[in-house]
């Protein structure tokens, strides 16, 4: 068997009390305020103060708290928001970061994870605290205390207490993007495992590397990067509002701008908006050359995108080895597998038809039938393997399976969910194991297959449209839905299976293109040319094509397209169409 590199359990909020005692006046975060003042407004602080600041709350949260029970971060993204999530892992209780309930679009996910988890505390900001009460009384249960983070007695400290590290340190909801959100239980030995595995995958210099994050930080990838980083080595990090980032992306570019060795990541659309919104003259400023990796995942990672990012900003000095293909998810704490950041994605295309049918078979890109796929690179510090869903025996390169992920980094099952953790958490491979252990295995339900010593994610199981026996990938139809007509809006397409009575059917959900003005949309037209472009791509006939208004494409609060909801609010006629012409043919 394989043994992993030996990694550091030690809960990470140990090392926080480190810093703060051998450099106190350090940098640990930034936090640019846009909401104040749309040129940013910058607030400093030292690991000494986020320490004494960590201690006051989890002083505050023991005073209603016994460790083991749960606290619920309902505060905006800002310096208090770490300081909330850091005092809880002192407190040795279970934190569960979410979002203020001011946040608009997520206020019926907000209610069923709160409810979920039924937090004693809440922590929240003074700004919050208005919208934090009038969520609490719609319940109608309050919490045993509300704990402001910007008020809190700074006199308040805390004497840390021993914390093992298969202590629960936080839940981890889910997305949401193919079932309702589940409390993924992330232990303080994988927080810190899981750091140090993407530590050493993008190779950061300890004290000076700098992370630039944006991403939302109740979701798996913004919290590992935003909090669990900088504390791997004492890194300093730059944080901001995701919603200052969405009404103005170019700020994200300009606080990496200048750093001389930063890291930073985001889903794909967002390197597409970036792409699609920063112009000609704010480009002139921006200087990404100490840049070393744009982490792209969370969803499907399109070359398009890719290239089309290099091209709008390698004048500004973006390099393309920059640009870090990656993969994980929630129950794997987050990080799975990444490429490299000194060499560019691997792309490899492989002939389409095969791919449909499970089997790996590289083509010319030119090809006639030829799919191009980006790598996923390698990973570190963990097993990753492919298996047959069905039967879980292990597969060899170049056959699709689902992904299954064995390591330190695996989270400890889901939230009062036994048969669920049981399923997901608990599998075993069959037949001939190879160099890895015969369980316990995280089925992923990902489609993946290995390449050339790489990983390639084809997938997801649950959302394949299987139509006459063929697998298609939604992705790959979405992608051919949203350039088929100018009067679709890019990248907001959604292809779901329905029963039609005899077999499956497929049926295309997308946006319109508020561009075009309503007067001159033509939805047969529309419609025609997006049967013809999905019958060309993928010899795929579409039992039905729906138009929408724009913002009415089901989304889950990290922005994946949530198929399941779509295909739900498809049969339940509650999709917002456009206008007529859009039926069955």
């Amino acid at each position: 068997m394989t043994d992993l590199p030996a990694l550091d359990r030690t809960p990470l909020i140990e090392r926080l009390a480190r810093f703060a005692k051998d450099f106190p006046d350090d940098r640990a975060y930034t936090f640019m305020d846009y909401m104040s003042d749309p040129d940013g407004v910058a607030t400093d602080l030292t690991w000494g103060e986020l320490d004494r600041r960590a201690r006051a709350l989890a002083a505050a949260i023991r005073g209603a708290a016994e460790p083991g029970r749960r606290v619920a971060i309902l505060a905006p993204q800002d310096h208090h928001y770490v300081a909330g999530f850091l005092g809880a892992m002192y407190a040795r209780v279970i934190g569960v970061p979410l979002f203020s309930p001011d946040l608009p679009g997520h206020g019926d996910r907000l209610r069923a994870v709160y409810d979920d988890a039924e937090p004693d505390v809440v922590v929240t900001t003074s700004a919050a605290l208005p919208a934090v009460r009038t969520f609490l009384d719609a319940d109608g249960v309050r919490p045993a205390r509300i704990v402001v983070a910007d008020e809190i007695d700074a006199s308040l400290d805390w004497t840390p207490e021993p914390i093992d590290p298969d202590d629960v340190a936080y839940l981890q909801y889910t997305s949401g993007s193919t079932r309702t959100p589940a409390g993924v239980i992330i232990t303080h030995g994988n927080f810190a495992t899981n750091a140090e595995q993407l530590w050493r995958a993008f190779e950061g210099i300890p004290r000076e590397s700098t992370g630039v994050n944006w991403l939302p930080v109740f979701h798996d990838m913004g919290l590992v990067t935003t909090v669990a980083l900088p504390l791997v080595y004492g890194n300093p990090g730059v944080i901001m509002d995701p919603v200052a980032f969405v009404m103005r992306p170019v700020r994200w570019l300009e606080l990496l701008s200048g750093q001389r060795h930063a890291f930073t990541g985001g889903p794909n659309f967002a390197y597409e908006y970036l792409t699609a919104q920063v112009t000609e003259e704010e480009k002139k400023s921006l200087d990404l050359s100490g840049v070393q990796v744009f982490m792209n995942g969370a969803e499907p990672i399109r070359e398009s995108t890719l290239t089309g990012f290099y091209e709008a900003f390698k004048d500004c000095g973006l390099r393309k080895e920059a640009q870090v293909c990656a993969y994980g998810l929630a129950e794997a704490t987050v990080y799975v597998s990444a490429s490299s950041r000194f060499q560019e994605p691997t792309r490899t295309a492989f002939d389409h038809e095969a791919l449909r049918r499970g089997v790996a078979d590289p083509c010319a890109p030119d090809a006639p039938g030829a799919i191009q796929l980006l790598a996923c690179g390698t990973s570190y510090g963990q097993h990753v393997v492919i298996a047959d869903p069905e039967t879980g025996v292990r597969q060899p390169d170049g056959t699709v399976g689902e992904i299954w992920v064995h390591g330190p980094n695996v989270a400890a099952g889901y939230w009062g969910r036994p048969e669920a953790t049981k399923e997901t958490f608990r599998a075993e491979l069959s037949g001939t194991i190879g160099d890895v252990p015969r369980g316990p295995w995280l089925r992923t339900g990902d489609l993946g297959v290995r390449h050339g010593g790489e990983l390639f994610v084809t997938g997801r199981i649950k959302d394949l449209v299987i139509v006459d026996g063929r697998n298609h990938y939604p992705q790959d139809v979405e992608y051919t839905v949203s350039n088929a007509h100018k009067a679709i809006r890019r990248e907001y397409t959604c292809a779901v299976a329905v029963d039609t009575g005899d077999t499956e059917g497929l049926v295309v959900i997308a946006e319109r293109n508020r561009r075009v003005p309503i007067a001159l949309l033509d939805a047969d037209e529309v419609a025609r040319a997006v049967r013809t472009a999905v019958k060309r791509d993928h010899d795929l006939r579409v039992h039905d094509f729906v138009l929408i208004e724009p913002g009415g494409l089901l989304r889950t609060s990290s922005g994946k397209i949530a198929r399941s909801a779509c295909r739900e609010a498809y049969l339940d006629g509650t999709l917002p169409r456009t206008g007529t012409g859009t039926g069955t043919g």
